[in-house]
């Protein structure tokens, strides 16, 4: 038996992939970006902190296709996010990665064509590009680590991490974690588990060492000094949500048992909303009402949120896909959007500043 026999039996190809470094110098940071990232990463460790009484709410679409539509949306939250920055520290969610329990659309970078041509290379370039734009405005960015690689290509333009309920349990994504330079919300599993997100802050908090690539895209193993900022992202799940009062003081005294910070944050779609965007407000709505209320651990929420509410299927014909309107998870539309976040602000305005005395 020769050795091509053993060896890569179900590969069909090696297609070449640009370096992170040769995307970057097509798409090199910008000095705008540049203090937009670095500007929203240290707020979001000053909230983290409890040196920042805000509340910082990562909004946007489930994930990116379009990304004129995208940036339409990112334009309106630019002058929203000023409009509520006393209060709210908005961080727009940039998902180009979708992960999947079978199949479907995996996401911008992926299959950035939506037709299963997978031209990833030409995904990442244009997702670099999306968050260039984004950055460039003021706005900073919000994502999903899924892929391990891809933060060597894009993560200088990301303030903000999530490790989903899918992988907060994966030894991968862990290890990865320790190495990201943002904070990193770890979601709760998928049947409401905590002690996995639990778990998942410990250990990326913890130096590690793995395979990965560098900068110039060779292979390197990856020394990390741990991720001090690390912290719980609630989701609901088993079939009901976890954004409760009941469950907020069990999370509270779970991560009080790790000894951990009382950092939570409250993810208003998936199953604490039944996947029923139009609940979303409620859900925020409760959560600011805990605050008002005297609650100390709730530092941040997540929205689903586009310029069209819904969502819809990905037809054959792309020029039939309606504009501004989420091809993945049904969010709610620009309007409920404004409405929620400054119903927000007005009633958390008063009681903040004296929050973390």
């Amino acid at each position: 038996m020769t050795h091509a026999q053993l060896e890569n039996l179900n590969i069909d190809a090696f297609d070449l992939m640009p370096s992170p470094k040769q995307i970057h110098a097509r798409l090199p940071l910008t000095d705008g970006a540049t203090e937009t990232v670095a500007g929203a990463r240290k707020v979001l460790q000053g909230i983290l902190d409890r040196r920042d009484p805000r509340l910082f709410i990562v909004v946007g679409p489930c994930s990116i296709h379009d990304p004129a539509a995208g940036l339409d949306y990112a334009r309106r939250l630019k002058i929203l996010a000023d409009e509520v920055a006393d209060t709210l520290v908005l961080v727009m969610r940039v998902y180009f990665e979708k992960p999947r329990t079978s199949t479907g659309w995996k996401g911008y970078i992926n299959d950035p064509r939506m037709d299963d041509s997978f031209h990833i290379e030409e995904g990442m370039q244009k997702a670099r590009e999306f968050l260039l734009a984004v950055n460039g405005i003021g706005l900073p960015a919000a994502t999903e680590a899924l892929d391990p690689i891809a933060p060597q290509y894009l993560g200088d333009l990301i303030a903000w991490t999530a490790i989903g309920a899918r992988t907060s349990e994966s030894q991968t994504h862990r290890e990865m974690s320790s190495g990201l330079s943002t904070p990193v919300g770890f979601k709760n599993a998928t049947d409401g588990d905590l002690e996995v997100a639990i778990n998942a802050i410990i250990s990326a908090a913890s130096p590690h060492s793995f395979l990965g690539i560098n900068a110039r895209g060779n292979t390197a193993i990856i020394r990390t000094r741990g991720n001090a900022y690390g912290h719980v992202v609630l989701r609901g799940g088993g079939g009901r949500p976890n954004y409760d009062s009941v469950s907020i003081s069990l999370a509270e005294q779970a991560l009080a048992k790790a000894k951990l910070p009382q950092n939570l944050v409250v993810d208003c779609s998936h199953a604490n909303s039944y996947k029923k965007p139009e609940m979303q407000p409620l859900v925020i709505a409760d959560c600011v009402h805990q605050i008002v209320q005297g609650n100390r651990s709730l530092v941040g929420m997540m929205i689903e949120s586009f310029i069209e509410a819904g969502n819809q299927p990905i037809p054959t014909d792309l020029t039939q896909l309606k504009y501004g309107c989420s091809v993945t998870d049904a969010c709610v539309d620009w309007a409920t959007t404004e409405k929620m976040l400054r119903n927000a602000r007005l009633a958390l305005l008063p009681v903040l500043p004296q929050r973390n005395k």
